[in-house]
């Protein structure tokens, strides 16, 4: 049996392929349409999955999409009749939910000349959450939980998975979500882009909770683990939103109100200097956010007892509280997949069919490298299409026939400071760069993040770098520390080792580690382990292959990301690539030429 999930119409579209419950191919539509958290019909992540698996659309047995907007129709009326929304807001729904209807449709457009034969399923989108968690997970049984901002008129909802069921128990529905407090204090934060909720994860650290009681008159905790947002501090419940789901960037019109800059102040704007201030909202706003989650997790427990947690959804990509969940709760084991957020919707999706099929239970996803491979042919013919430009531009190319000694000199480069571009193998799924779209760098250089803002990223300099360590070693780096191969937990780093790793310790002493299995990923642990041999220290940095895009998926890309940024070495497969000026140890940039953001403040 083919299904074909589906994350459609939404921001970070995107599409998996399972062959009889197991997962051939998965992919987000903005690797390939280089446009951030691209939101509209993932049709080319479709035509991936399907090249990927040898068939066509017409093999397509089902279409799972992530959203079923038939569901609470009952709650939907009341809300209309309780807050009466603008007469815009109402008829912007009913066209989103027309749109969403036209899955068949879509497929027709996308692929002419190919016919899909197949069942559309509607999966309602926290029922896909919650079946991407569990069924992806390596647990029997498990708690489940789903927190995002809002889908299929709901934005949080908990229940158990036991082998190949997933049962919905509780339920917080529209307007109230925790997701979406968190986008709104990120807005009014000055960091105005879908998905920015990381950097304010990253400035929270530099401040203080001192605005946590204020923030905690915008929710209130209920009975049961639910919560209620105060609606007067927000828009979304009366008026419609300024958004754009079709065909780009998702763009997002502010959700508070007025009401909340009178409680916290006014709004920052994007170029403004960051002060004490917004440093201590960013704290009180991760705070506040932990509380609630504190609360529902008591609650889940309360119910089901179970030591596992099976976590998915936008919010399930809050790293920072992630890390705390072992520590803060009664769950022993804690798993969240790749891509959790709405692209994962897609996984899920397809997932819940594949078991309401009867299907048996899928292999637990243990890796994220689900995405585009590209063979020593491919490079080949890129570097012949490019000599006289790499001639010009001072570059040397080595082939390697040992990867081991490919991974010696590499080591040998990241310790002498040198920033590597690491294409190998298949594209990850989610987003984060596990080891195969990765830029790495030497995690013992106290300089190496003004460094590499200098030479590629251009980023804010609040915002840290995440490590990644051999898993046979993880324990003796960072405390508390489960299996993390998805670097979705922000841990403490032992207090003995900050020291000795300070470009990938945050300014609270923790770290956002991947642990890197050898089965997962072989290439990238004999990396790891030659940079071991060489330094004692069993990590490299780890960022994403990309420069203000999209995470690089050909090798093309890659080396486009290469030539254009400051780069010093460009790992292609079997084929490393470098500018001649980086033969010796790396130097840092004169502060003068520093494109490092400094943090003003305290």
């Amino acid at each position: 049996m083919i299904i074909l999930g589906l994350n459609a119409y939404h921001a970070d579209a995107a599409a998996c392929l399972l062959r009889d419950g197991q997962i051939v191919a998965a992919a987000e539509e903005e690797r390939f349409r280089r446009i951030k958290h691209w939101a509209g019909f993932p049709s080319q992540a479709i035509a991936y999955c399907l090249r990927e698996a040898g068939i066509g659309l017409g093999d397509v047995d089902h279409a799972a999409v992530n959203s079923d907007p038939r569901v609470h129709r009952l709650e939907r009326l009341a809300h209309l009749a309780r807050h009466r929304p603008d007469l815009s807001l109402v008829l912007d729904r009913f066209s989103n939910r027309r749109k969403r209807l036209s899955v068949a449709d879509e497929l027709a457009a996308a692929f002419a000349g190919q016919r899909f034969k197949g069942t559309v399923h509607q999966v309602e989108h926290h029922l896909a959450h919650l079946a991407s968690a569990f069924f992806a997970s390596p647990f029997q049984e498990a708690a489940v939980l789903s927190l995002d901002g809002f889908g299929d008129f709901s934005s949080t909802a908990w229940g158990s998975g036991h082998a190949g069921a997933v049962t919905v128990e509780k339920r917080v529905l529209f307007p109230h979500s925790i997701g979406l407090f968190y986008q709104a204090l990120t807005q009014h934060l000055g960091f105005p882009h879908y998905g920015d909720e990381y950097k304010v994860m990253g400035l929270a650290p530099y401040g203080k909770p001192v605005f946590l009681d204020r923030l905690r008159r915008l929710v209130r905790l209920e009975a049961g683990g639910t919560f209620a947002l105060d609606l007067s501090y927000f828009r979304h419940h009366r008026e419609k939103i300024a958004f754009d789901w079709q065909g780009g960037a998702p763009v997002f019109a502010p959700l508070y109100s007025d009401a909340l800059e009178g409680l916290l102040g006014p709004a920052r704007a994007p170029n403004e200097a960051l002060t004490e201030r917004h440093h201590d909202i960013a704290s009180s706003a991760q705070a506040l956010f932990e509380e609630v989650l504190d609360h529902i997790l008591q609650a889940v427990w309360d119910k089901y007892r179970l030591p596992n947690l099976a976590f998915a959804g936008g919010c399930a990509l809050n790293s920072v509280a992630n890390g705390k969940i072992r520590r803060t709760s009664a769950f022993r084991h804690l798993y969240v997949q790749p891509a959790a957020g709405d692209a994962g919707g897609s996984l899920g999706a397809a997932l819940a069919v594949w078991h309401q099929s009867g299907g048996h239970r899928s292999t637990p996803m243990d890796h994220a490298y689900w995405g585009p491979a590209y063979g020593p042919d491919d490079i080949d013919r890129l570097l012949a299409a490019e000599t006289v430009k790499l001639a010009a531009m001072d570059c040397d190319i080595r082939h390697f026939e040992d990867e081991a000694e490919l991974c010696r000199e590499t080591a040998s480069a990241i310790a002498a400071g040198h920033v590597i571009g690491w294409f190998d193998g298949r594209m990850e799924w989610g987003p984060r760069a596990l080891g195969s779209r990765s830029i790495l760098c030497d995690p013992r250089r106290a300089d190496i993040k003004q460094l590499l803002n200098h030479k590629i990223k251009r980023r804010e300099s609040f915002r840290p770098f995440a490590p990644s360590i051999l898993a046979e070693h993880a324990a003796d780096w960072f405390e508390d520390i489960d299996a993390v191969p998805f670097m979705t937990e922000v841990l403490p780093v032992r207090p003995d080792k900050r020291a000795l790793v300070p470009a990938i310790t945050h300014v609270d002493g923790s770290g956002r580690p991947q642990t890197v299995q050898r089965q997962a990923n072989p290439a990238y642990h004999a990396l790891i382990s030659a940079f071991f041999a060489l330094t004692g220290v069993p990590m490299v940095l780890n960022t994403s292959f990309n420069e203000n895009e999209p995470i690089v998926c050909t090798p093309r890309e890659a080396l486009d990301c290469f030539l254009r940024t400051r780069m010093d070495i460009l790992v292609l497969g079997q084929v490393l690539i470098q500018r001649r000026q980086t033969a010796g140890p790396a130097a840092m940039p004169d502060s003068q030429h520093a494109a490092d953001d400094p943090l003003p403040g305290p």
